[in-house]
């Protein structure tokens, strides 16, 4: 996109989707403790309970709000810098839970939590330059899906991230992440697509139910790393998780660049490499 007015619209739709989107995770969050985990024996009965809690659905219908404004949003904005502007609802949600939930961070996590926000805030400053971005390739998106499909599944070889719901909220931000490289894939199609065949072929089209996998499958696991890690910590450690997939998957699939002024290039690099380290803080910390 060459226009930086309408680049910054975009982003502004994409924040707005991401504190809806945080508080309606809020909301989730508050039930955890009155809402069976969602197992493999009981994956279907727990899912049934969640959709019969009228807490839990308002929170669900509050997520699809934000995320039909997300869609908006990467429907004319580069994935990556969407995806990294969507940390906006990390600060609000991390806010209403130590006011309403009385959860607490150690120092260290309050660090890893401020190391995401201020790679968000980096991200801003580089937007003046902008993004490139082309058609996807195919090809490389589908490895891309199978590699992180797979570097989700890693984390729970741990113990420890299985017990203290790491492995449960990484793996949601992986899956967060591909659901938003998916639906870039599916919006990219659908701008091209002729009006009077796009309910047809949309429904036609892989990319539709591939975001839908993911992003359900996210939710799910984010829900039940509800149950085991504090969300103060949960949210942050999936949203760093899910923007490093669109960071990688945008450049390498989306032919996405990084902006041709080294400063703001310097900017973009340090966003990336903030958000690792940051994330890589959170799912180590003591619990």
């Amino acid at each position: 996109m060459d226009n930086p007015r309408a680049l910054t619209l975009y982003l502004a739709i994409g924040v707005a989707a991401s504190l809806l989107m945080a508080m309606g995770l809020l909301l989730m969050k508050t039930r955890a403790a009155k809402l069976p985990e969602a197992r493999a024996g009981t994956f279907f009965r727990a899912l049934a309970a969640w959709l019969r809690d009228p807490v839990w659905l308002g929170a669900l219908a509050i997520q699809a709000a934000g995320y039909a404004l997300y869609i908006a949003a990467l429907a004319d904005a580069p994935v990556s810098l969407v995806a990294v502007m969507m940390q906006g609802g990390i600060a609000l949600f991390v806010v209403f839970a130590a006011l309403f939930l009385h959860e607490h961070a150690a120092p260290r996590e309050w660090a890893g939590i401020a190391g995401i926000v201020a790679a968000m805030a980096m991200l801003a400053f580089s937007l003046e330059v902008g993004a490139a971005e082309a058609p996807p390739n195919l090809p490389r998106l589908i490895i891309i899906g199978v590699v992180f499909a797979g570097l989700a599944a890693a984390p729970f070889a741990s113990a420890k991230a299985r017990h203290n719901g790491a492995a449960a909220a990484i793996a949601s931000g992986v899956a967060f992440g591909l659901g938003s490289l998916f639906t870039k894939a599916l919006t990219d199609w659908f701008l091209a697509a002729a009006s009077v065949e796009v309910v047809i072929r949309a429904l036609s089209d892989p990319w539709l139910y591939c975001a839908s996998a993911a992003n359900i499958a996210g939710l799910v696991m984010l829900q039940n790393s509800f149950h085991s890690a504090r969300g103060i910590i949960a949210m942050p450690l999936s949203a760093a998780c899910s923007n490093l997939v669109p960071i990688i998957g945008g450049m390498a699939a989306f032919g996405e660049t990084l902006p041709a002024d080294p400063f703001a290039a310097a900017l973009r690099i340090g966003a990336f490499v903030l958000t690792v380290a940051a994330s890589a803080s959170l799912a180590t910390a003591p619990r």
